[in-house]
């Protein structure tokens, strides 16, 4: 098993659509509504009332999160086989996670560590870009989305009195985020920027199957990327809707898909406001600093 981990709006959803089409079938694009099932989410209820024979709504966020290591496990020993829905061998079974990585509230790891994944995809994308996606995507403004950005504690589907389709999740602020991939030592990472996908999706895609060792002949990496292509993924939402956009229809969730829109987007003061609080994973990551002076441009040349 493999995770796509991100901090939300940064990419997942893309990067799942180009897997999805590698298996594509009757030269068709996959439906962005029905992908395959070895692509699932870590925090769905269903496959975990499935396997482990409970009812999550008789349970609080703390009992879930310490039961979910024992779910990641038994979907990393069942192997995902063949996809009923195509009939393809798919080996390789990917999990999206928003979660950072860290402890479940027993303290062992959230997502079981090597027991259930053999490695994880960390999808990046400049925070100054992921703001305003943020904020089309709640329906709230761009400073409600960058006060969210900022969050090192921020957790999701936790409103009292609903039982949400998803469980608990705790993405933290932007920065914490990915250090926490980053920097755990359990399972190896292979880092895929939104804005390398945007200017080689061939290549960056290709990269990321080798990290998970799954293969792709050349003219399957092209159709995949031809059929996961932005301008067809915001025509069939446009066609049919998108699911996770929930009860959201009057919004897009494939909005713009561009890197460094967010010049035209932001105010001088809300792009301070992001690089203030997370300058030093955007320069880790390799984001330029708008503010950045030419002396500190040169220091950074020289040190990398």
């Amino acid at each position: 098993m493999i995770w796509l981990a991100s901090y939300p709006k940064s990419g997942n959803t893309w990067l799942r659509m180009l897997i999805a089409n590698l298996h594509a079938q009757d030269d068709k694009p996959i439906d962005i509504n029905d992908p395959p099932e070895c692509i699932l989410h870590a925090c769905e209820r269903r496959p975990f009332e499935e396997l482990l024979l409970l009812d999550t709504s008789l349970l609080t966020h703390d009992e879930i999160d310490c039961l979910r290591p024992r779910l990641y496990e038994q979907l990393a020993h069942a192997g995902c086989g063949e996809d009923a829905k195509t009939g393809a061998a798919v080996p390789t079974r990917f999990m999206l996670v928003h979660d950072a990585y860290g402890p479940a509230p027993n303290g062992e790891p959230l997502l079981a560590g090597r027991r259930a994944a053999a490695g994880a995809i960390l999808i990046v994308r400049d925070p100054r870009d992921v703001a305003p996606s943020l904020a089309n995507y709640f329906g709230v403004s761009v400073d409600i989305a960058i006060a969210l950005l900022n969050d090192k504690r921020r957790e999701a589907n936790i409103k009292a009195g609903r039982l949400h389709r998803l469980f608990r999740q705790r993405p933290r602020g932007w920065s914490e985020h990915a250090q926490s991939w980053l920097d755990q030592t359990d399972i190896p990472v292979h880092v895929v920027r939104y804005e390398d996908m945007k200017a080689d999706a061939i290549g960056t895609f290709a990269a990321a199957l080798g990290f998970a060792k799954v293969l792709a002949s050349d003219e399957q990496l092209q159709r995949a990327v031809a059929f996961a292509d932005f301008s067809e993924l915001r025509r069939q939402e446009q066609d049919k809707g998108f699911s996770e956009m929930g009860s959201r229809p009057d919004r897009l969730f494939f909005r713009r898909g561009e890197a460094g829109a967010w010049r035209d987007e932001l105010t001088t003061e809300q792009v301070a406001r992001i690089e203030a609080a997370h300058a030093p994973m955007m320069e880790r990551l390799g984001y330029e600093l708008a503010g950045m002076s030419a002396r500190g441009k040169r220091r950074m040349a020289s040190d990398g």
